[in-house]
């Protein structure tokens, strides 16, 4: 159950197992701590409890000029979800938490309204006002007040820390296949089809679903075989992102093109897996030689998704 009012847990839980974070992702090393304590909790008879934020604090503490996040807040929220918590509370950030007292805030929000048992937290983990607290804190505080402080070591994939700044790096550069083991899944994004130039059909024979994209993690221009979800249905694509150069325009576009599709999709939203890279943006002599290649792109796009690793479960 995702609940944003911390209030409303109080009367509803005699003892708590949680961990506490931002979760970015909810990449593979996320879901098992996460999995943890579910575990905890249930062996211990506690309701399980994720924490975490909205705005993100990053958000709040350095503004707009925060680096993308690699899943939008809701996205985050349906994602720990699926992980089978009793509980997933997402509390409003702002500068009056982000200036408490790590010692105010475990105790104001943790114990006395969580009724905190058990506490497991990631690796890298500070919190409260000049990130002041920390495990050794925690630790300190759980024995004051009565609850146990784990800390959970980070995950490996191919020798190195499973971490949200690697993926948002991988992802900004287009290496989306390295993603997945980092993930659990392929990358994705959501948004709405909006209205485009009207050239995909009429002009090149392939149409398209343009997306409007929100603020959001997007990897960089290039052609891409993807998955498109359209109400739970899922269909072999291929994206394009990038400014159409071939045409000059002047803005970013994410445009979709769904293999043997005929519906209207126009206002749905459509979440795009990204499964490979599959080429560069360029800029062509003409309509003849961008119809040409886009003609190849499916044809590979179509190979590389009948491919057992390529599929979405």
């Amino acid at each position: 159950m995702i609940v944003y009012d911390i209030n409303a847990l109080t009367d509803k839980i005699e003892g708590s197992a949680l961990t506490i974070g931002n979760f970015d992702g909810v990449h593979v090393g996320h879901q098992q701590l996460i999995q943890q304590v579910r575990k905890r909790g249930r062996r211990m008879g506690l309701s399980s409890i994720v924490v975490t934020f909205d705005p993100h604090p990053l958000r709040v503490l350095v503004g707009k000029k925060t680096p993308p996040f690699i899943t939008l807040n809701q996205h985050k929220l349906e994602l720990m979800q699926e992980l089978g918590v009793d509980y997933i509370l997402c509390m409003t950030f702002n500068k009056d938490i982000a200036s408490m007292e790590p010692e105010d805030f475990v105790y104001d929000f943790l114990v006395k309204k969580l009724r905190l048992r058990e506490l497991i937290v990631g690796y890298d983990y500070v919190f409260g006002k000049n990130r002041r607290g920390n495990f050794h804190l925690l630790q300190q505080l759980g024995q004051k007040y009565g609850f146990s402080v784990d800390q959970f070591m980070p995950v490996m994939v191919d020798g190195a820390i499973v971490s949200s700044t690697r993926i948002r790096d991988l992802v900004e550069s287009g290496r989306v296949w390295e993603v997945h083991p980092l993930l659990g899944r392929f990358y994705s994004v959501e948004g709405r089809v909006t209205t485009g130039r009207q050239r995909g059909g009429s002009l090149l024979g392939f149409p398209t679903a343009n997306i409007l994209l929100q603020d959001e993690l997007f990897p960089s221009t290039g052609v891409y075989a993807v998955w498109a979800e359209i109400s739970g249905s899922i269909h072999a694509a291929v994206a394009n992102i990038g400014y159409n150069p071939t045409f000059g325009n002047d803005y970013l576009s994410v445009e979709v093109h769904i293999f043997d599709f005929h519906q209207d999709v126009y206002n749905h939203k459509v979440k795009v897996h990204f499964v490979q890279r599959l080429r560069s943006e360029k800029k062509f002599a003409g309509i003849e030689e961008l119809k040409s290649q886009i003609t190849l792109d499916c044809k590979l796009a179509r190979e590389i998704l009948k491919m057992p690793e390529a599929k979405l479960c």
